[in-house]
């Protein structure tokens, strides 16, 4: 049992992050392959990415950058470029103070866009600025201004 706690406190110090849980895995899923299905020409829609933006270290589940050929004999373990638009899936152990404040912070590094999405109550925040938000719930179409992304509700938590 020490090993498994050992595990999840290394995962989350090198992350900067909670341990994500089953349905945070299978919504970061959804998501990435709603936004691959429209949007795969117009952005590079990467999952855990480490970023290192002017030292402060942290992981989104998912970044949007302009999109960029695969060049696999050239890799980057940290980003240090903050990437156009972020999502966040709250975690189980995740307050939704510790996302809001991450939000905060990813605007403060040059992010454009940050979408918080909410499990449990089946709804997304898509946050233009620190204060400036929309909240889209049930079986409304998710709108991303900044972006020029629209994805489906019911594509992210069917």
């Amino acid at each position: 049992m020490v090993a498994v706690v050992e595990a999840q406190n290394s995962y989350e110090l090198e992350r900067n992050k909670p341990m994500p849980s089953k349905n945070h895995g299978k919504i970061q899923s959804k998501i990435i392959f709603g936004l691959m299905m429209k949007y795969q020409n117009d952005y590079s829609i990467i999952s855990e990415l480490s970023l290192d933006l002017n030292d402060w270290l942290c992981t989104p589940d998912i970044s949007l950058y302009l999109p960029e050929p695969l060049d696999v004999m050239n890799d980057e373990i940290k980003m240090k470029e903050p990437p156009l638009g972020v999502i966040e899936i709250l975690s189980p152990t995740q307050t939704l103070n510790d996302l809001t404040d991450k939000a905060i912070q990813y605007f403060e590094h040059g992010v454009k866009s940050c979408w918080l999405v909410l499990p449990t109550l089946k709804t997304i925040y898509v946050f233009s600025g620190p204060q400036q938000y929309e909240a889209f719930v049930q079986d409304e179409v998710v709108i991303d201004r900044t972006l020029n992304i629209e994805l489906p509700l019911k594509e992210v938590f069917a």
